[in-house]
């Protein structure tokens, strides 16, 4: 297990993971706090956190940030959210940027099923597995994310479920723009 989230990071997001649990709406953490988990540690600066629900839970989700004192960036929460599937918002007390993310699709609900519960403030809160973590950081492709997934897979390696994160890689290579992700993935294995 790598570092967890910094101090006031970990409020947040125990917090977060509270308000969520108790609207029943299915969540996990990605991005760079879920890299403090899984791979090198570095410095991040927000909390990235997929939903398991469509859009339509945007009213849910902005009662949530209220009550977290978390306030969304765009003007038009609603336009923005049907535009794009995210919810920037930045808490009030700490400045953190917090981005909710919504998603349905099969690969999201099998990947909030796998997520690794770690405690946080007393809370329990889903984190990407490594595999998911790899998987989504392939997929957003920038330099960062893919220097995240080699830190990943030089620190867990052997640990790793090849056939699964194969698998999913192979599916999201159908994704135009996407086609070199099984290359990728093959390199960062001999990488390792």
């Amino acid at each position: 297990m790598g570092s967890p989230p910094a101090p006031d990071f970990s409020d947040l997001i125990a917090s977060v993971g509270r308000a969520l649990r108790g609207r029943r709406i299915p969540f996990m953490l990605i991005g760079g706090q879920a890299v403090l988990l899984h791979g090198k540690p570095r410095l991040t600066e927000d909390i990235d956190i997929t939903l398991g629900v469509d859009t339509t839970h945007l009213p849910t989700l902005l009662s949530v940030c209220a009550e977290l004192t978390l306030t969304p960036l765009p003007e038009t929460p609603d336009a923005f959210v049907r535009d794009t599937f995210v919810l920037p918002a930045r808490h009030a007390d700490s400045g953190i940027r917090v981005d909710f993310i919504f998603s349905t699709t099969p690969y999201e609900q099998q990947a909030i099923a796998r997520a690794e519960s770690v405690t946080l403030a007393g809370v329990a809160v889903p984190f990407a597995s490594a595999e998911d973590l790899i998987i989504h950081k392939l997929f957003a492709g920038r330099p960062r994310d893919l220097e995240d997934a080699a830190g990943v897979v030089r620190r867990k390696g052997r640990g790793l479920d090849w056939v699964y994160l194969e698998h999913w890689v192979g599916e999201f290579a159908a994704v135009p723009g996407r086609e070199g992700l099984p290359g990728v993935l093959r390199a960062l294995r001999e990488g390792a």
